[in-house]
């Protein structure tokens, strides 16, 4: 039997349920409570925040798709919608007459700082607090191991 087809064990299954479950809970009640707030989708905010992080507030849409493991078509969608609130632009690349920027807006931008303190303190009540500055140490470098694992496998291969 191959690695890829081996099952997980017992404790290695139930890792992997509490480790999606904790996800699951995590992300529908951060994000009932964004919506509730702010009026900003999770998508939304993922997006504004990689816009607010790039180099001159821009990102092609291929790029920020692929840093948020989602189909182009998904992206296209919601930047779309994000135009449409005023949120986000798209600007001609100059360089490249194929290929379009989205940009963050004014409104997107006093957007995502009035919805960010709100967003912190849910995070930081329903899971950083949980936590001593030993688990987070340990956690911050599980996620980060996996994370260098996945960015060194093309997600076109298979997984």
């Amino acid at each position: 039997m191959n690695e890829t087809s081996r099952r997980l064990g017992p404790a290695e299954a139930d890792a992997w349920r509490r480790l999606v479950r904790m996800q699951e809970r995590l992300h529908g009640r951060v994000s009932r409570r964004l919506q509730a707030e702010s009026g900003l989708s999770a998508a939304d905010y993922i997006v504004l925040v990689h816009l607010t992080e790039a180099p001159d507030a821009r990102m092609r849409s291929a790029d920020l798709a692929r840093a948020v493991e989602w189909e182009k078509s998904r992206m296209s969608h919601q930047i779309s919608r994000m135009v449409r609130r005023g949120l986000v632009g798209r600007v001609e690349c100059p360089e490249d007459g194929r290929g379009a920027f989205v940009v963050i807006t004014a409104l997107g931008r006093e957007t995502i700082a009035s919805a960010a303190p709100g967003h912190v303190a849910v995070v930081r009540r329903l899971f950083v607090d949980l936590l001593t500055p030993q688990e987070l140490g340990t956690l911050a470098q599980v996620a980060n191991r996996v994370v260098e694992h996945l960015d060194r496998r093309p997600a076109q291969s298979g997984a």
